[in-house]
């Protein structure tokens, strides 16, 4: 059994040892555990490390005041961000062993490009799950409402940037009307993944009576350890199945958060967010009027493209008349030349036939002129050789009695007769009546 020695021997056997096996400084990969500021400017971390969330390693660590300085300047000016605790870094440390303190590093410097590249590499990590997912382009599927009138708003009601939106659409020179809704969220610390995300989960439960176009994330400027929240996993995962458009204005002019990359539409500021509202409110009044310009002018050209179709149609339908009354009147022309050439035919066999017929006429008028001539000739003679004058020349007269013939009287002796002659006329009175047989001769 080896002798007792001392605590304080013991600490001062391994000072000694550490000052002479170890090397006068490392570079140390590890994470800040829990980071204090002293009133005299040095600072006390604890630097650990840590497998799948577990604690593997821890020591105690101490910037002192002149090179915490120095290193705070340098980190702050590359990364944009402060030291902190939760962060990976890359130190140069001296270890330190002290008799009464025991075991702990000097922190002599600190790779800010390390820091860059971890933050980075966590965020690449982050996007390529969102990505692998689907979930990258997932809200950037939803469809802009043309006129965003209805936003909910998840900010937080006292920053700076919510009274510039805010302003922003209430002073709008268009006065275009925009509703908007607050839902209170942390937007800086460890908790703004979980107040955003809370407030998400309102604006869909109120979905239903209260419907929304659109939701505006927004937050004013701030350190770029703020930033980090907004590369959360979960955040972005709520974003991007938001059953809204999310519109984003995280206020950061140089870097590019996962939470914009997952949102439908990204802008750098509040002020960004609420100009583009109102831009699509302009776009619509001048798609409007574009559109009742358009349509003025389409019902301009209707009008007159139908005014020049009427005064085409006038025109052609004068000319079709005109057309139509010059074939009519030549047809009627042409009749009328044909009646009248036919007429005029007719005429001529009418006249031939008249010419023929009076011929004819004259023919059978002569005939019968002739016939008739002769039948009055005969007549002439017959009445001639019945004219009691002829009987009277020949000699033979006629004897009456009170101006009647005597055959149809009967006749007494002693009346008086009277005898005419062709020449005379006699006066007889009856002394004697013999009478005759009617055969019998004078």
């Amino acid at each position: 059994m080896q002798p007792a020695i001392s605590l304080q021997k013991l600490n001062a056997i391994i000072k000694s040892t550490l000052d002479v096996h170890l090397d006068p400084s490392y570079w140390v990969t590890a994470e800040i555990g829990e980071f204090r500021d002293s009133v005299r400017g040095h600072v006390y971390l604890d630097l650990v490390e840590k497998e799948q969330d577990q604690l593997v390693a821890k020591l105690r660590a101490n910037i002192w005041s002149y090179t915490y300085q120095g290193i705070r300047k340098r980190f702050e000016d590359q990364t944009g961000e402060k030291l902190r605790s939760g962060m990976k870094i890359l130190a140069l440390v001296n270890v330190q062993f002290h008799k009464l303190y025991g075991l702990s590093l000097t922190v002599k410097d600190v790779d800010p490009t390390y820091t860059i590249g971890e933050r980075a590499k966590r965020r690449q990590e982050v996007i390529d799950r969102l990505t692998k997912e689907g979930l990258i382009n997932l809200n950037k599927q939803f469809e802009l409402p043309t006129v965003p009138q209805r936003v909910a708003v998840i900010s937080s009601q006292t920053a700076a940037g919510y009274g510039d939106f805010v302003n922003q659409l209430e002073s709008n020179p268009e006065r275009y009307r925009v509703h908007y809704t607050l839902f209170q969220a942390t937007m800086q610390g460890k908790d703004t993944p979980s107040s955003i995300m809370a407030a998400l989960r309102q604006i869909e439960e109120r979905i239903s009576m209260h419907p929304f176009d659109l939701v505006v994330i927004i937050r004013g400027g701030g350190a770029q350890t703020d930033m980090d929240s907004f590369d959360d996993y979960l955040l972005a995962k709520a974003i991007a199945e938001s059953a809204l458009p999310v519109v984003t204005g995280i206020g950061h002019e140089r870097d590019e958060c996962v939470a914009d990359l997952v949102a439908h539409t990204k802008l750098k500021t509040p002020t960004a967010v609420a100009s583009f509202i109102l831009a699509g409110f302009k776009a619509f009044e001048e798609n409007l009027n574009l559109c009742l310009t358009r349509l003025e002018r389409g019902c301009l050209n209707s009008v007159q493209q139908e005014e020049r179709a009427l005064r085409d149609f006038d025109h052609r339908l004068r000319l079709t008349a005109a057309n139509r009354i010059q074939l009519q009147r030549e047809i009627q022309n042409r009749i009328s030349s044909r009646i009248s050439n036919h007429a005029k035919h007719r005429l001529k066999l009418q006249h031939v036939s008249v010419q023929i017929f009076g011929k004819e006429v004259r023919k059978l008028t002569e005939r019968r002129l002739e016939k008739a001539r002769l039948l009055l000739n005969h007549s002439e003679k017959h009445l001639l050789r019945l004219d009691p004058n002829t009987l009277l020349a020949k000699g033979y007269t006629r004897t009456e009695k009170n101006g009647k013939p005597i055959q149809s009287q009967n006749l007494q002796v002693g009346e008086e007769i009277t005898t005419i002659s062709l020449t005379k006329r006699i006066k007889s009175i009856i002394n004697e009546i013999e009478t005759h047989g009617k055969s019998g001769a004078l």
